[in-house]
């Protein structure tokens, strides 16, 4: 199969260096990415006021709950195509690239609609606050008309990493974030477009990033090179997409549902505790991104590895991105912990808010290694083509036993830390079973070779 230098040889010789490799643009993309969110709820935070500050981060939950069913899709495009790649079969990645970029602009615009036209009942559904509403449900729509790039890019981006490129999704990302930093500051500095120009400024960044990385595909002589003439959609490929990218968009919209229920338990508490925690969900993210890049690899590399019959190598991958995760996990968490005020600080000047951030991140951050070792579990089984029973696990163990928790155990000890600690507490449960469940699928495979 022809290869570019901007690929990476999965199947042989040692991994952890290959890992490494790997995830650390892969982890630099995540941080970028959520940095150049992050400017979104500085700007409003320090030029607009708390109450756009409360708009922007109040609608992340949201969002997330719409987009991650789909989002599940390009996650699916990225088993077939590091099975292709590693199974050696050209016409199969040929059409899997050819379907998923075709299926992501269908996508784009289905998500789009249905967000431009939702997003206010569903802000009253979460009890968004009166003073707030109106603002996140403007930032919404525009946010939305992004969606089509935003799909692209994504789906783009998931193809040229199964093939072991990391690095060029990095550089597209680091061009169109600058972008995004730059008109936020011209749009509601200069222009006072209040959460309208951060959600403008967004969306021209995303259209920047879709564009770049369809050039790449067009323009790669690689097994992968996409011709605009040949987008179509294939129906064994899409059935595929589907088995194995649905299970993950029901787990992470669901995974989401649940973060809507506790967003709306946090908004009962009123703006200035909304505030402190939008803050703090949004510097809890840099932690996220560093200890589920290795989730990813895991998933790329099993993939690959899957495809070549080289199943000895699969335990590998699992137990070193598991170390992988852990230790940026504890490293990011505990710098965040170390430094939250001063981190708090850039979001807003307000005393109370930043002490409402910082009750979150002290329960949360030292935990976030625990959601990489659940996510990279995970994801190594669905780089086996397992996909159904992970998704199972991760919405009893998580989902379900967060909102079961939020109606029995917040209405006795009714406080924002009763919420928060619901995180660790079901993130170890999931590893529980998460290993099991990939000892089982593990053991089936190496018997049958």
């Amino acid at each position: 199969m022809a290869k570019t230098n901007h690929q990476i040889d999965m199947t042989t010789g040692p991994l952890l260096k290959k890992i490494i490799l790997f995830t650390i643009p892969l982890m630099l993309t995540g941080i970028l990415q959520l940095l150049y969110n992050a400017t979104d709820v500085v700007v409003v935070g320090k030029f607009a006021g708390d109450t756009s500050l409360a708009a922007v981060g109040s609608t992340t939950s949201l969002i997330n709950l719409i987009v991650n069913l789909f989002m599940g899709m390009s996650l699916g495009t990225g088993v077939i195509v590091a099975q292709a790649i590693g199974s050696n079969r050209k016409d199969r990645l040929g059409a899997a690239v050819h379907t998923s970029i075709l299926l992501s602009l269908i996508l784009g615009v289905v998500i789009g609609v249905i967000g431009f036209f939702l997003c206010r009942p569903l802000l009253i559904l979460m009890s968004s606050p009166e003073d707030v509403i109106d603002k996140a449900s403007l930032y919404m729509k525009i946010y939305f008309c992004g969606m089509p790039g935003f799909m692209v890019y994504n789906f783009g981006a998931s193809i040229l990493r199964s093939a072991g490129d990391t690095k060029r999704p990095l550089y597209i990302l680091s061009f169109s974030g600058l972008v995004n930093v730059a008109l936020n500051l011209v749009f509601v500095i200069f222009l006072h477009m209040d959460v309208a120009g951060v959600a403008l400024a967004t969306i021209i960044s995303q259209y920047i990033s879709a564009i770049s990385v369809l050039f790449l595909l067009t323009h790669d002589e690689a097994d992968y090179k996409l011709s605009i003439k040949s987008l179509k959609i294939k129906g064994n490929i899409l059935s595929q997409i589907l088995q194995y990218g649905l299970p993950i968009g029901i787990q992470n919209s669901l995974f989401s549902f649940s973060n809507v229920l506790i967003q709306s338990s946090i908004n009962t508490f009123g703006s200035t505790i909304l505030a402190g925690n939008s803050a703090a969900q949004s510097i809890e993210g840099f932690v996220w991104q560093a200890a589920n890049s290795a989730s990813q690899a895991a998933m790329t590399f099993t993939g690959q590895n899957f495809g070549a019959r080289k199943f000895e190598r699969v335990k590998t991958v699992l137990i070193e991105c598991c170390g992988f995760a852990v230790s940026v996990g504890l490293l990011f968490g505990g710098i965040v912990v170390l430094f939250k005020e001063p981190l708090l600080s850039i979001y807003t000047d307000s005393p109370n808010v930043i002490t409402a951030g910082s009750n979150r991140i002290v329960i949360i951050c030292l935990f976030y290694f625990l959601c990489g070792i659940m996510d990279t579990v995970s994801n190594v089984s669905r780089g086996m083509g397992k996909s159904i029973v992970p998704m199972i696990i991760t919405l009893i163990c998580v989902c379900a036993i967060r909102i079961a928790w939020l109606y029995t155990v917040f209405p006795v000890f009714r406080s924002p830390a009763t919420v928060y600690w619901s995180y660790p507490i079901t993130w170890a449960l999931a590893i529980f079973f998460q290993l099991i469940y990939f000892i089982i699928v593990y053991r089936r495979f190496t018997k049958t070779k």
